[in-house]
């Protein structure tokens, strides 16, 4: 069975538009999101609409837990009070995507589940414990073991960190899919991950970075210069 794991689109239609057409080359038995959907781009309505038309299973996101729970966001800033203008910046971002997308879209978002099992395999924004929080790429295999083995499959995925990997960890093997959009591992490409009879591989899909840029600013997104930054760099920056 080959399945697709698509993750942290961020709200941008050009990168997800792009996935679609390698999806159709590659051509999965299923598909699931991996949460993080319209936070952050131009179209964060589109994106959760064309989700939903596809049916695709998923999980949900931090992002997409903000925009229901702002206390979820508030309790993470929290830990990091140094990173305040970030924090500030997102909250001001959350509050025009929620506008966006309406109060039904968001009941949608709320109940995703935060755990997908199918076969071998578990999907998980972040953590199991957290859709905020879980190791980066540069994690050892103990960390990653002792977050990840108690979902209890012998395949784990994730997103959430922008960066993709795959790890084999005491008998069981860590992955994670990259992100659609506002990749942080200076490739500007979308990333997705493919599981081809439990065997992962990491797709990574061209697209017009450019013509996204000009759609953030073109719907009048607020710091769009900032994403702007992150798509053309493929690294995190400050606001």
């Amino acid at each position: 069975m080959r399945i697709a794991i698509v993750s942290d689109i961020h709200g941008n239609l050009t990168a997800f538009e792009a996935v679609l057409a390698d999806l159709r080359e590659t051509s999965p038995d299923l598909v699931l999101h991996g949460g993080d959907l319209p936070h952050g781009g131009s179209s964060p309505a589109e994106i959760v609409d064309r989700i939903r038309d596809l049916g695709w299973p998923g999980v949900l996101g931090n992002t997409d837990e903000m925009l229901f729970q702002p206390a979820s966001l508030k309790e993470f800033a929290s830990k990091s009070p140094n990173l305040q203008p970030l924090w500030d910046a997102i909250e001001e971002m959350a509050m025009v995507t929620c506008e966006a997308l309406g109060e039904e879209r968001i009941a949608w978002l709320r109940e995703l589940p935060r755990v997908q099992i199918h076969g071998p395999m578990a999907l998980v924004h972040a953590s199991p414990e957290s859709t905020w929080r879980s190791p980066g790429h540069t994690a050892s295999d103990a960390e990653l073991e002792s977050v990840y083995s108690p979902l209890g499959q012998p395949i784990a995925i994730y997103g959430h960190i922008h960066h993709s990997f795959i790890r084999s960890v005491s008998g069981m093997i860590v992955a994670n899919t990259g992100s659609v959009s506002l990749s942080y591992d200076g490739d500007r490409r979308a990333a997705y991950l493919l599981l081809d009879d439990s065997k992962p591989e990491i797709r990574r899909v061209e697209y017009d970075v450019d013509r996204e840029i000009k759609a953030v600013f073109a719907c009048r997104f607020p710091h769009a210069d900032w994403v702007a930054k992150m798509l053309a760099s493929a690294s995190p920056q400050m606001p």
